[in-house]
């Protein structure tokens, strides 16, 4: 209004609130008092009167513009205890035109999300109560947990006038039934039963996929990095819901979906309805879960990694998990891309790396030791074992420019190598995740002038290195000892005469009753290097083969003792004496020549004739036959 008139009459000033459908309410001020539009106490008592008595929502339908005056009010719906994306800590929720915010009760960063931001929006029950399910533009999904029924009109009203979006009502599957539907959507992987969501995975969530079988597809969700850097700049964005949720004692990291059959693959987009034939006919059958797989592929983005490719190795043979990968190293992870396999990990994954060299002076061992592990269906792999050749040679540009190579990675990385592989891979992995390489320690050589020594874990032959601070056994079972736990390394041999034996054991026990590794048939020569390496580091160390060898010697010498004391004076044995000196009457046995056997040299073709027996007594008993004694006739009882 360009003009007012001089006054106003506060008994002609009534408004009806809220102007759409809910229950309203009359505002009345009292017919004696009357306002100049330009007076202080006129524009004091607007302001109150909206910021007090209105709900913020007042100004869409009714703007104010008097006496060239404009009041501007905070519109805003709040909500307590409200939980975002599976947080611990409630807080507060607020909502208004340009968008809405979250922010914890107990005070920390606030997470806000731009109306222009927000794409839909889902209402349904859920574990605090009731959920309001946001599904952004660019950030993927929010969860907000804790709403009452009640909030359902205020939210609906909210999103329908500022974002005009229209709150959708869904009821989940409750039958409990584990078949059913799987359904791609733009930001989750959703579990229909009977057109009902059972429940969804977000794709921020993923990790990583593999095909588990002809028909079988393994999920596998993030898990926190477990490097006390949970906290991020963003408290909101679904890359913190896995850190959220990891808080628990208990976790889902892995889910497998069963999809037989075959399905069908546009390899076009539907378009008009001309076009709907032509893609018919392109349309190509395959396996439902090759499909699925390469759908969750594209759709999760595992196979995308933000940023440029610094540097590809191609088919390295990994003895741990045993295949051939190329690996694809990135700003802030590498990539390994198997036949069957692929995985993503993160630098930061990164605890140890280890360069072993091998005992066949031909091939050389990269290890990484990562945590959280790497899964491959039930199998854990917490550390990652390359084998390179040492005379094979490669050259590497890489990919990155001048500023990144010399702000970013100055005196960590070089723009070309040409060198052995090996030492490429160590290079480059060293510059991208910062980590010290770990080599044996020069206190240790062999008996043949090796820096690992060959042994077995139970059936598992490998070879065993001496570090400076630490036990490395690889490939299979890969074991890592810190020497700081070690209490005392037994050598022993179990079995056999340990005089003849050729190899023997080490047991090494750790300090509070934490266990202990064994590591058999380790090359009898190694015995004194492995000695004197312990004895440099400080480490008890029990020898219990010498202890055997030295009871075994006082046992032989007990047997000699007791074979030179036959003419001594024995003790009275009774009966026993008496029956080593009787002569057995029935046993006409030869004398000290004895007769050839079947299968002896001097065993002769076997004949009946009387000379050949005769021969055969010859040497014996000398008496006559008359002086012998005569057998004993039995008789039957």
């Amino acid at each position: 209004m360009s003009s007012v008139a001089s006054g106003i009459d506060a008994n002609l000033f009534w408004l009806k609130w809220p102007p759409y459908g809910a229950p309203q309410r009359e505002l009345q001020k009292p017919k004696s008092q009357s306002f100049q539009p330009n007076s202080t106490s006129t524009l004091n008592y607007l302001s109150h009167l909206l910021s007090s008595h209105f709900t913020p929502l007042f100004s869409a339908f009714y703007p104010l513009n008097c006496c060239n005056f404009t009041y501007t009010s905070s519109i805003m719906e709040s909500f307590d205890n409200i939980y975002l994306d599976l947080s611990k800590q409630p807080g507060k929720c607020k909502l208004a035109e340009s968008g809405l915010g979250w922010r914890p009760s107990g005070g920390g960063d606030t997470f806000t999300l731009d109306s222009s931001n927000i794409g839909a929006a889902q209402w349904s029950r859920a574990a605090k109560g009731f959920e309001l399910k946001i599904l952004s533009r660019s950030s993927g999904v929010i969860q907000l947990d804790g709403f009452d029924q009640e909030d359902l009109e205020r939210l609906s009203k909210a999103f329908k006038i500022w974002y005009g979006i229209n709150v959708e009502t869904r009821e989940h599957a409750l039958r409990g039934w584990n078949w059913g539907k799987a359904e791609f959507t733009k930001a989750e992987l959703a579990f229909n039963v009977q057109n009902r969501p059972a429940f969804e995975i977000p794709y921020s969530e993923i990790s990583n996929t593999n095909l588990a079988g002809r028909n079988e597809v393994a999920v596998e969700f993030a898990l926190p990095t477990g490097d006390g850097n949970d906290a991020v700049t963003k408290p909101g964005s679904t890359k913190n819901r896995g850190r959220k949720a990891a808080a628990g004692p208990d976790e889902l990291v892995e889910m497998r979906f069963y999809i037989p059959g075959t399905a069908v693959k546009n390899d076009k987009a539907e378009g008009a309805e001309g076009e709907e034939e032509d893609n018919e006919e392109e349309a190509e059958e395959q396996n439902a879960a090759n499909l699925f797989y390469e759908t969750l592929m594209d759709k999760a983005e595992i196979g995308d990694v933000a940023g440029d490719t610094f540097a590809t190795f191609l088919d390295v043979l990994h003895l741990t998990p045993r295949g051939r990968f190329d690996i694809d190293m990135y700003e802030s992870s590498f990539r390994l891309r198997g036949k069957t396999y692929d995985y993503k990990i993160q630098y930061s994954a990164i605890k140890k790396f280890f360069l072993l060299p091998k005992n066949d002076d031909t091939h050389t061992l990269i290890v990484l030791g990562l945590d959280p592990p790497l899964r491959q269906g039930q199998t854990r792999y917490p550390f990652l074992v390359m084998q390179l050749k040492l005379d094979e040679e490669i050259s590497l540009e890489m990919n990155m420019t001048e500023d990144i190579l010399k702000g970013q990675y100055k005196d960590r990385l070089q723009a070309h190598y040409e060198e052995p592989i090996h030492q490429v891979v160590t290079k480059v992995f060293r510059g991208l995740s910062g980590k010290k390489v770990i080599m044996p320690s020069k206190d240790f050589s062999s008996h043949h002038g090796h820096q690992g020594v060959k042994c077995s874990i139970k059936a598992n032959e490998g070879l065993l290195y001496f570090l400076d601070k630490s036990l490395m056994f690889v490939p299979k079972p890969a074991t890592y000892i810190q020497m700081e736990n070690i209490a005392i390394v037994t050598m022993s041999r179990v079995g056999g005469a340990v005089s003849a034996s050729r190899t023997f054991d080490i047991t090494v026990s750790l300090k509070g009753g934490l266990g202990e590794h064994q590591f058999s048939n380790i090359n009898r020569e190694e015995q004194k290097s492995l000695e004197d390496f312990f004895k440099a580091k400080n480490i008890r160390i029990k020898n219990e083969m010498a202890e055997e060898a030295a009871g075994l010697i006082a046992a032989a010498l007990d047997n000699d003792a007791m074979g030179s004391s036959d003419d001594e004076v024995r003790p009275d044995r009774g009966s026993a004496d008496e029956d080593e000196s009787s002569v057995d009457e029935d046993f006409a046995g030869s004398s000290e020549s004895d007769v050839a056997e079947e299968f002896d040299s001097d065993h002769e073709s076997s004949g009946d004739s009387d000379e050949e027996m005769g021969d055969a007594s010859d040497g014996g008993d000398d008496k006559p036959e008359d002086e012998r004694p005569k057998k004993k006739t039995k008789t039957a009882n």
